[in-house]
C-alpha cells in the first residue's frame, strides 16, 4: 500500500455504522470515501453529517467501486457473509462487525474466501482494545496467573431488548438474541485472554421469557410493533476447551437478575492468581503468606478502544500484517454459538471436532 490514505467504504449507515464513520474520521491514514445503506435517506444523512464524497444506491454498488480500498460491514447479521465474500472477491480489505456471520457455515465461507484472496479480514471486537483488557492481557502474558483453568463471563442486562420486532429479534436476520449479540463479545474476549484455546465441547440452554410478551424492552434500536420476537432473551453455557480448561457464559437482554451487575464481567481463575473484570473495574487476586491478597488493576491510558482498533486495521492493511482479531477467531466464536443453540435444542452436549 502507498502513503495514500486508505479509502474506506461504509456498508450500513445505522447506529453502529455511524460509530465507525466517526471513529475513522479520527484515524490518520484513513478516510471514509463512500457510504451505502438499503435506506438511501440514511446514507445521505451520514454523508452530509461527515462530509462523505460518494453515496451509493446500495451495498453491491459500493462493493464494485474501484475507488474503495476497504469496507466496514455494519449491517444485520444475515448479510455479513454475502457482503464480506463479495468485498474480498473485489479485492477489498474487510473490517467486519460481530458476529462473523449468522451461523458457522456462513462464517466458514468467509474464512475460505479470505484465505484465497489474501486480503485483510478483521473482526470488530473492540473490547480487546479497552484499556483494562490490554492491562489484563499484559498480566496474563507475564505469567502472573499461571495456568488459567477456568473462566466465568457474561453480560446480564435486566431490561435491554433492542429494537423489538426489528431485525434484532428475528432469527432469520440476526441468528439469535443476546447470545449472538453480546455473548459473542464475551466469548471472544475470554478466549483471547486465555490464549485462544480451541473449543472441545459445549453444553448450553437458551430461554425466551420476556421478549414474546413484549416485556424487557430497552432503549437501543427502533421497535417495529408489527414485527415479532423469535429469538432467546437469556442463554447460559459451559464450554470445555482443548487444553482442559472450562469457560462458563451467561448473557441476557432481559432477566430478573437480582443483585447482579448489568455490566459485562469476566473472571479468570489461574493456578497462581486470578483476575476479575466488571465493567471498567479490574482486580488481581493471589495468595501471599497464606492470606488472600487483592490489588486494583489500573487500565492502560491513551486513546479509546475503537480508535485503537481502527488504527490497527489500517496498519494491518498498510503493512500486510495479520490482525489480532482475525478470521479464525471469528469462525471459532460462531462455532461455539451454533453449538450452544444446538445443545439447547437437543438437550445434549455438543462435541466440536
Amino acid at each position: 500500500m502507498t502513503n495514500q490514505s486508505l479509502r474506506i467504504g461504509m456498508i450500513g449507515a445505522g447506529g453502529i455504522g455511524g460509530v465507525h464513520i466517526e471513529t475513522f474520521a479520527k484515524v490518520e491514514g484513513a478516510e471514509v470515501a463512500a457510504v451505502a445503506d438499503t435506506s438511501l435517506p440514511m446514507s445521505q444523512q451520514r454523508a452530509g453529517q461527515y462530509g462523505i464524497a460518494t453515496i451509493h444506491a446500495d451495498p453491491w454498488a459500493l462493493l464494485a467501486d474501484e475507488n474503495v480500498d476497504a469496507v466496514v460491514i455494519a449491517v444485520p447479521n444475515q448479510f455479513h457473509a454475502p457482503y464480506a465474500i463479495e468485498a474480498l472477491k473485489q479485492g477489498k480489505h474487510v473490517l467486519l462487525e460481530k458476529p462473523m456471520a449468522i451461523d458457522s457455515a456462513a462464517a466458514r465461507s468467509i474464512v475460505e474466501e479470505a484465505e484465497q484472496s489474501g486480503k485483510v479480514l478483521m473482526m470488530a471486537h473492540q473490547m480487546r482494545w479497552k484499556g483494562l483488557s490490554r492491562a489484563v492481557k499484559e498480566i496474563v502474558d507475564r505469567g502472573e496467573l499461571g495456568r488459567i483453568y477456568h473462566a466465568k463471563t457474561g453480560w446480564l442486562r435486566k431490561k435491554g431488548i433492542p429494537g423489538w420486532g426489528s431485525w434484532f429479534t428475528r432469527k432469520e436476520l440476526a441468528g439469535g438474541g443476546p447470545l449472538i449479540d453480546i455473548g459473542v463479545h464475551m466469548l471472544d474476549l475470554s478466549l483471547y485472554l486465555m490464549g485462544n484455546p480451541q473449543p472441545q465441547s459445549v453444553y448450553g440452554s437458551t430461554y425466551a421469557e420476556f421478549g414474546p410478551n413484549r416485556e424487557g424492552i430497552g432503549s437501543w434500536g427502533t421497535p417495529d410493533w408489527n414485527g415479532y420476537f423469535n429469538v432467546e432473551d437469556f442463554a447460559s453455557a459451559l464450554i470445555k476447551l482443548e487444553n482442559g480448561a472450562t469457560l462458563s457464559l451467561e448473557v441476557s437482554w432481559a432477566a430478573h437478575a437480582a443483585g447482579l451487575p448489568e455490566e459485562p464481567f469476566l473472571y479468570l481463575m489461574g493456578t497462581k492468581g486470578g483476575i476479575s473484570i466488571i465493567g471498567e473495574r479490574g482486580t488481581y487476586t493471589t495468595h501471599r503468606n497464606n492470606e488472600v491478597a487483592e490489588s486494583e488493576i489500573a487500565p492502560f491510558a491513551g486513546e479509546e478502544d475503537r480508535i485503537l482498533m481502527a488504527r490497527h486495521f489500517v496498519e494491518c492493511v498498510r503493512d500486510g500484517l495479520q490482525p489480532a482479531a482475525n478470521a479464525s477467531s471469528g469462525y471459532t466464536t460462531n462455532r461455539i454459538l451454533d453449538a450452544i443453540y444446538e445443545s439447547s435444542r437437543t438437550g445434549h452436549e455438543v462435541e466440536l471436532i
